[in-house]
């Protein structure tokens, strides 16, 4: 039977986070429903952080979804303070927050350089958004615009992507939610409600400077608490090298299970031109999620290459390597002999021993100096940026680029190893 009334396509999706949200436009309906974003139910939010967080099993769909809702938020505060938003532009950035992240692949940020090389998932959410614009006959041309940060409206571009967007609103607020962190709650309700517009320029209200305040302090307690998490870190190493080396094995013709979208990823070093020249490689890409890697680490437990079967065996059951995190670099020799000890237990080649024994760095800064600043907006019109009008952050803990040394070996040898 055909339908003699039109199709609501203003639908309501019951969010943990915010309750009730709504779909705003009826074309925002038509872009959730396509399976480049459906996909993104399929990648988790934090990547393998549910080895510590087990709450955290949240997805990239839920993440995109939230930071709508927020935009939807912003737009109508920043309008009912008398700052022109047209239909057409309001659509347009609610699009762009919408689709800003897909372009992520499986787990998110951890595989982000394994599965293609010299591409960021920016580029390929772009790459997304410019195929969808085609297939909608260019409904999507201006929400590509404020993507690119090319349109007149600067400020529309910031509440997509800036130090105070709503995808760090949202990301922080259901980060912290579904981890159980506390220290990452944050009052995005009052910092949305104390936005305005200055000289085409995104600015926080003087009266929102506390709620900024816990804002970046907030941010830098997630990061370490959270992302930056020592467990979470050498989970994450591990499952980059069980990628590296499955794509060594396969490249030197060593056959293995991956379903036929990752096997390609895995058998071609797939660049930015790549991408460009092949319009397949995008479609294959739309086919990859969390499900594609976690299916074949599970079959290359019982692969007869021992480094591939021991570190996929370690992240199916959790059993995951020793990790030292210090402020100065580790002893050069001391990880040299860390390395012959481990080459010698387990009768590996130095090639081999380097799938167990990694060092990195990893970094974080709460609040960027040189990347667009946070404005408070005081009355009579003068600006200061939040770091020189609080009374209680400090710029130089703010900004300061905390780096960490990390130190990753099994932990068959730590008591060994702590005494050297």
């Amino acid at each position: 039977m055909e339908r003699d009334y039109p199709f609501n396509k203003l639908k309501i999706i019951n969010d943990p986070v915010y309750g009730f949200v709504k779909i705003p436009f009826d074309f925002i309906y038509d872009l959730l429903q396509h399976r480049y974003f459906q996909r993104l139910r399929g990648i988790k939010q934090l990547g393998l952080t549910s080895m510590v967080y087990p709450g955290a099993m949240h997805n990239r769909f839920q993440h995109a979804v939230g930071a709508m809702h927020l935009m939807t938020q912003a737009v109508g505060v920043l309008q009912s303070k008398g700052i022109e938003i047209t239909e057409e532009e309001s659509q347009a950035v609610h699009m762009a927050i919408l689709l800003h992240d897909i372009g992520h692949g499986p787990f998110s940020h951890v595989l982000e350089h394994s599965l293609v090389e010299g591409i960021t998932h920016e580029e390929i959410s772009l790459m997304f958004m410019e195929r969808l614009n085609k297939e909608f006959e260019n409904q999507l041309g201006l929400a590509i615009e404020i993507f690119k940060d090319n349109y007149v409206k600067k400020f529309l571009h910031q509440l997509v992507s800036s130090q105070l967007d709503m995808d760090r609103l949202d990301y922080l607020r259901r980060d912290s939610f579904f981890t159980g962190v506390t220290e990452g709650v944050i009052g995005s309700d009052r910092i949305i409600k104390m936005l305005h517009v200055h000289n085409d320029q995104l600015v926080v209200e003087s009266k929102g400077i506390y709620s900024i305040e816990k804002f970046l302090i907030a941010r830098r307690l997630m990061y370490w608490q959270v992302y930056l998490h020592k467990t979470a870190v050498v989970a994450e190493s591990m499952l980059v090298n069980v990628l590296r080396r499955a794509k060594y094995l396969m490249h030197n013709g060593i056959g293995m299970f991956a379903t036929p979208h990752l096997q390609y990823f895995m058998a071609s070093d797939v660049t930015f031109d790549i991408f460009m020249k092949d319009e397949t490689v995008l479609e294959k890409f739309s086919l990859l999620d969390d499900g594609d890697i976690m299916s074949a680490i599970k079959i290359w437990t019982q692969h007869e290459d021992f480094v591939l079967s021991s570190l996929s065996k370690a992240i199916v059951n959790r059993d995951l390597l020793h990790i030292e995190l210090q402020n100065k670099p580790f002893n050069k020799q001391r990880i040299k002999r860390i390395k012959e000890k481990i080459g010698e237990e387990f009768n590996l080649s130095k090639d081999e021993v380097g799938y167990f024994v990694t060092t990195d760095v990893i970094e974080n800064h709460a609040y960027s100096l040189t990347d667009e600043k946070i404005n408070i907006l005081f009355s009579g019109g003068s600006l200061k940026d939040v770091s020189t009008a609080s009374d209680i952050l400090n710029l130089s803990v703010l900004s300061k680029n905390v780096r960490k040394n990390v130190l990753i070996y099994p932990k068959s040898v730590r008591n060994w190893a702590s005494k050297l």
